[in-house]
This record gives structure tokens, sequence and C-alpha cells, in this order.
């Protein structure tokens, strides 16, 4: 009972917050535009300030793993490749970009950070996550939406290029790489730079989970069912169940085997459905699969805390 009671503490005011967001915006108190602003804002800025303040403040020598950090691109490489394996197996190939897509690329930077702080206290442990996978996520998902458009689209210097500079200019892993630049220089904090750091940094999972769920339209889900269903348990269950058993082996326990359940069990982002439909897709399946797989998260995430807890891995 004390585990079962530690993982919903730690699952379930997270996924409350989005339950308020859904409300809101059936009642009108947000609408759309506004939902869209507020994670513009989490993403673009309160997020990485916040990992930047928890990177700034520790001791990177501690944080710092770089096996982990390749564990974490490689887990990322093989789940790419698993879902456009299986994905040959849809017979419309206008969904197999939006199967790879929605099966590999979690929401590791919001609702990870908002779990890590509920339970730890601290983000620390999922620069490491962020660093192996989210460059990894942004090329392979501009490849694969490319190649497999329904217009038939090849990639060109143009596309490489906005690629690698979205890449190198993505706010949380700029947020992530001053903070351990800061770190490793040791530059002092004064207090009105730590308060005023805190008090942005705050921002991020509450204006986050709120605008996520505001996102979340319950219609959108019964859209393309079957392959929805295959995208969501490997998202939510399958690659959890291969990878995480080898993470253990390698050593990981605490705050960073979370960090790696995280990544290889947090629901769809929503961001793919964005990127999706800006480079020509549907987008049916996508929403169908970010709207699934963030519901049923709240249940599966919640399993998968117990079972590590029991299992004094965590």
């Amino acid at each position: 009972m004390e585990n079962l009671m530690f993982s919903l503490n730690a699952t379930m005011p997270v996924f409350l917050l989005m339950v308020a967001g859904y409300f809101l915006h059936k009642i009108c108190l947000i609408d759309d535009r506004f939902a869209d602003r507020m994670n513009n804002f989490v993403f673009k800025a309160a997020l990485p300030v916040q990992l930047f303040q928890n990177l700034s403040a520790s001791d990177v020598q501690t944080v710092w793993n770089g096996s982990m950090i390749l564990f974490c691109f490689v887990v990322s490489l093989l789940s790419i490749l698993i879902m456009a394996a299986i994905s040959l197996l849809l017979q419309k190939r206008s969904l197999r970009a939006e199967f790879i897509q929605a099966g590999y690329r979690g929401s590791q930077a919001l609702l990870g950070a908002a779990l890590l702080q509920n339970i730890y206290g601290d983000t620390g442990p999922l620069a490491l996550v962020l660093i192996g996978a989210v460059p990894l996520y942004n090329v392979a998902a501009v490849v694969v939406l490319t190649l497999l458009s329904p217009e038939g689209g090849r990639l060109d210097r143009k596309t490489v290029g906005k690629t690698l500079r979205g890449i190198v200019t993505n706010p949380i892993i700029l947020g992530i790489f001053a903070g351990l630049l800061w770190s490793v220089l040791g530059i002092p904090q004064p207090v009105i730079l730590q308060r005023t750091v805190s008090s942005f940094a705050a921002t991020a999972t509450p204006l986050g989970l709120v605008a996520l769920g505001a996102c979340i339209d319950l219609k959108k889900a019964a859209g393309c069912l079957r392959p929805t269903l295959v995208c969501s348990a490997f998202k939510l269950i399958l690659f959890a169940a291969v990878f995480l058993p080898i993470a253990v082996l390698m050593g990981c326990r605490g705050e960073l085997l979370v960090g790696m359940l995280i990544m290889l069990a947090s629901p769809t982002t929503v961001s793919c459905f964005s990127m999706a439909r800006s480079m020509g897709h549907e987008g049916t399946l996508t929403s169908s699969t970010v709207m699934l797989t963030t519901i049923l998260s709240a249940f599966t995430f919640t399993g998968w805390l117990y079972l590590l807890r029991q299992l004094a891995l965590i």
C-alpha cells in the first residue's frame, strides 16, 4: 500500500492539472489560441529556465553520465527503427510517417520535468535524457515526415539546414547547456538572480500541464483506432518492457531510472501533431495517439512507478 501511495502521489497531481486544463477549455475559460500560446511560452521560456536552474545549481560532475547519454541515443534510434519496420505493415502509406513519429517521440520535456519535480524536487537527470534523445528525435521526425509525405517528398539542402538550425537553437537544449556551463565555470548566483529564476521556473509545470489538458479532444482519439492502439502500446508499455531491464542491468537506480522510464513510457508529445500538419500530413493518427497516450499514461505510468518501487529500484 505504501508503494502504491508513493506512485499515486507522484503521478496524480500531474494528471489532475491536465484534467483541470481540459475542463477549463470546456467551459471556454481557455481557448485554443490561449492554450497554444501557453505551450509556446512553456517550451521556449519557462522549461529551459527550469532546466537551467536545476543544472546551474548542481555539481556537473555528479549530473553528467556519458554512458547514460549514449544509452538514451541508442535506445531512441532502435525505437525509431522498430516503429519504421512495423509501419511497413500498414496498408495506407500515408499513415506510415505519422505512425513512426507518434510511436517514438515522447513528452519528456514537459511531463518528464513535471514528474521528476514532483517525485524528487528537481529535474537534473532529465538533462541526460534530453541531450541523448531530443536532437535525434528532431532529425528523425524531419527525415520521416519528408520522405514519407503524401506528395512523395525528398530531403534537400534547405530542409537539412533548417533542421540543424532548429536543433542548435532549440530553447530546451540551450537551457541545458547554459546550466551545465554555469555549473562548470562556478559562476556565483546572487540572491536576486536565484529568486527571479526560481519564480520564473516555477511557472513551467502548472502552465504546461494545464495547456496540455486544454489540447485534449476526446473525439479525435477515436480516429484510426487500430494503428492508434498499436502505436500507444509501444509508446506506453512495450518499449519500456524491453529497454528498462537493460537500464537496470547497467546500474540505473533512483532518479536516473525514473528519467529512463520517462524517455521510454511518456505519452506522445503534442508537438508531433503540429509538425505532421506543417509538413503536409493529415494528422488524424497523430492527434489520436497524442490524446490516447496522454489519457492512458495516468494509469500506465503509475503502474510502472509502482512496479519499480516494489522492486526497490527507486
